[in-house]
């Protein structure tokens, strides 16, 4: 799941801790680790880790996430009833070939066969949840883990409540027959609420209906291809998270995009004035981020931003009646910075370059490490992380960016 590993991530590039001890004590914001300088250092900091700090990270992360979930007073974890008590497993082999042989005997055809194996507890303090979770990590590394996790945190919310935070509650939560999850278990264990958006905040539809969005600032943020191609609005909790870690929704499976400094977040001036215009044209925005506004809307973002455009301009801008933000984005761009635009004539106007790290838990790639498969090779599925080297603005043309 890539939520958890962008919460792993966080905590073994910027929380520091003693991953050898998982007690109740709260962890310390670190910032970037010291260690990160030079080539493939990241890749030696990895390598160095020992299993039991790789799990105690794990451990953290599945406890901040099902905290999270149940509002920071408990968390609800979901296991196998096999595992009854710890005298039994001792008396019975290791748990994990207790949960090898019982997972041959489970078939799941409806939702009560899952209450037949499932055993359910609650906990208030984080030492003991992190206990616990220690103890049935094998119990989560089998194929039933990432069901056992997902039911934890519906659970830890609250099924009234998770239907309460939804928009439409009577949609699946995961779609058939691939099961993919919606965008409500993306947010829930992002944020911790079951809401179908990704805005910031809630609009306002009228007549006491709202569209919930993301109300709070976040530690791990979230990217979508869909707002590429404008079928959704990233709003800036999720764009502008606390530390540079982003979960990454395409057109297929969800990644992980990260960086190791947190400038990297730092808005230049070009960058702090679109966010500026940004944020007076989203508050006009009434189509739930389809990204345009009305022409009255339109007007006041003019003046709130003190932009000057040609009256031939604002015109073409108002001849459908609407006004789509990436057609005003161009016209920004071509418009001088003295008149309120963003046309730099020296070209160094918020130009900088930064390195970002993606990681594909299920990248395609065959034997001899090409992406492409040779005749007679069949490709298989295995992480990959792959160095990005990033230039703002980018150095491609907007024809080049689809024969990338």
């Amino acid at each position: 799941m890539s939520i958890l590993q962008a919460f792993v991530l966080k905590y073994l590039l910027f929380v520091t801790e003693d991953l050898s001890y998982l007690g109740s004590r709260k962890p310390q914001d670190l910032g970037p680790r010291a260690l990160f300088t030079g080539e493939n250092t990241l890749l030696n900091v990895f390598s160095s880790l020992t299993d039991d700090a790789r799990k105690r990270a794990l451990v953290r992360s599945m406890g901040e996430i099902l905290f999270r979930c149940g509002n920071k007073k408990r968390a609800v974890i979901a296991t196998l009833s096999v595992l009854e008590d710890d005298a039994e497993v001792a008396g019975g082999g290791t748990i994990e070939e207790i949960i090898s042989k019982a997972l041959k005997g489970i078939s799941i055809e409806s939702p009560s066969d899952v209450q037949k194996f499932l055993r359910v507890n609650a906990y208030f303090s984080s030492a003991s949840a992190f206990q616990r979770l220690e103890a049935m990590i094998p119990a989560f590394q089998s194929r039933m883990g990432a069901m056992l996790f997902l039911i934890s945190a519906l659970l830890s919310r609250g099924l009234d409540v998770v239907q309460a935070d939804r928009d439409d509650p009577s949609q699946p939560l995961v779609t058939a027959p691939f099961g993919h999850a919606s965008q409500e278990i993306v947010n829930l264990l992002l944020c911790g609420q079951a809401v179908a958006n990704v805005f910031d905040d809630r609009i306002d539809l009228g007549g006491g209906m709202f569209l919930k969005g993301i109300s709070m600032d976040m530690d791990v943020g979230f990217l979508s291809l869909l707002e590429s191609l404008n079928f959704c609005k990233v709003g800036q909790h999720l764009k502008c998270p606390k530390w540079p870690i982003w979960v990454v929704g395409s057109e297929s499976h969800y990644t992980v995009l990260f960086a190791l400094e947190p400038s990297v977040q730092d808005e230049n001036e070009m960058e702090q004035r679109e966010s500026h215009i940004r944020k007076a044209f989203d508050n006009q925005d009434q189509s739930g981020g389809g990204g345009f506004i009305s022409v009255e809307g339109f007007h006041q973002v003019l003046r709130e931003t003190n932009i000057n455009l040609p009256s031939d301009k604002i015109d073409h801008l108002c001849s459908s009646g609407f006004i789509v933000w990436s057609e005003f984005w161009q016209v920004l761009l071509d418009l001088d910075r003295t008149l309120g635009g963003l046309k730099d004539s020296s070209g160094l106007m918020g130009r900088k370059v930064f390195d970002l790290y993606h990681f594909n838990g299920i990248a395609k790639s065959v034997s001899n490490g090409n992406q492409t498969a040779s005749e007679g090779e069949t490709p298989v599925q295995r992480p990959r992380l792959t160095k990005l080297r990033v230039s703002v603005p980018p150095r491609w043309t907007p024809r080049s960016i689809w024969l990338m």
